[in-house]
Parts: structure tokens; C-alpha cells; sequence
């Protein structure tokens, strides 16, 4: 009887191993195929339409010609980037996924991420609309500071400190030429 229950012991200690290797290998098959390509995406969007953007804003002081080109902006690296991860890899090399759904993952996702610090500009008064696309673009490089920590496992205080002086080098060069 003991030599059974060593026995079940060791199949259900065999099997929790095995059901925990199928569900971190699904969680890297989301990181890959998910994850990434949505974090590409928020990354590029948030942070490479801050030049456009903000150089307009402060070259024109008009809300809606700074609105107009970044969401002009957001659009078209959107497009740019879903069609770059697209053609990057067919994903069965990789296992990174479908090219299809990757590329429209990280085109959605860098179309959104462009369109958040623009859509204060809807506001017809720039004085409002500045202060809270400012707002909108620590919520954006904070929320990303944080996905890099949840999903990859950097320390959050070196996360956020990266993607603060990323994107502050990018708005800072579109508010010095802006003001130019």
C-alpha cells in the first residue's frame, strides 16, 4: 500500500510539473504573439509622434492644427509600424505568431498610443488642451514602464526611468523646434 501511495504521489507531483511547464509556455507564446507586439506598438506610438505634435503645438499655439497632425501622425506610423511587424517575420520561425494578427496588434496599438496625447487638442482652447496632453503622456510612458515590468520582468524604477528620458529626449525635440 505505501509503495502506491509513493506511487500516485509521484504521478500527481510528475503531472502539477508538467500542467505548470504548459502554462508558462502558453504565457511565452502570449508574450510573444500578444504582448510584445502590443507594446511595440504603444511604445512607437506614444513616443514618436510626441515630435510632431508638440513641435506643432508650440510653432502654431492652435489646437487644432496641433490635433490634425498628430492624429495624421498616429495614423500613419500606425500604419507604418503594422506593416513593418507584419513583414519582419512569418512568425513560424519565430513563434512570435500570425504575421497578420501581430502587425494588426501593433498597428492598433501604435495608432492608440499616438491618438492619446493627441486627443486633448480636440479642445478648441490650446491653453487647456496643453496641460492635459503633458498629463496624458506620463499616464502613457508610466503605463508602459509598467507592462515592461509585469511581463518582462525589469525593475520598474529602471523601466520608468528609461521610458521617461526616451520619450523626454523626443518631446524635448519637438518643443525646441517648435519654439524655433
Amino acid at each position: 500500500m505505501k509503495d502506491l501511495t509513493m506511487h500516485v504521489d509521484e504521478v500527481a507531483r510528475q503531472l502539477t510539473q508538467d500542467i505548470a511547464g504548459d502554462a508558462a509556455a502558453h504565457d511565452g507564446a502570449y508574450i510573444r504573439k500578444v504582448v510584445q507586439p502590443a507594446l511595440l506598438g504603444l511604445m512607437d506610438g506614444s513616443v514618436s509622434t510626441l515630435a510632431p505634435l508638440f513641435a506643432t503645438a508650440f510653432a502654431t499655439h492652435n489646437a487644432h492644427t496641433a490635433f490634425l497632425v498628430g492624429a495624421a501622425a498616429a495614423l500613419g506610423v500606425g500604419i507604418s509600424m503594422g506593416f513593418a511587424e507584419a513583414m519582419s517575420d512569418t512568425g513560424e520561425q519565430t513563434g512570435r505568431g500570425h504575421l497578420f494578427i501581430r502587425g494588426t496588434i501593433t498597428g492598433i496599438m501604435t495608432l492608440l498610443g499616438g491618438m492619446m496625447h493627441t486627443s486633448p487638442f480636440l479642445i478648441p482652447t490650446f491653453a487647456a488642451a496643453l496641460p492635459l496632453a503633458y498629463v496624458i503622456v506620463g499616464i502613457e510612458l508610466m503605463a508602459i514602464a509598467m507592462v515592461r515590468n509585469r511581463y518582462f520582468g525589469l525593475s520598474i524604477w529602471l523601466s520608468t526611468l528609461q521610458v521617461i528620458v526616451g520619450g523626454g529626449l523626443v518631446f524635448l525635440a519637438g518643443v525646441l523646434i517648435g519654439s524655433s
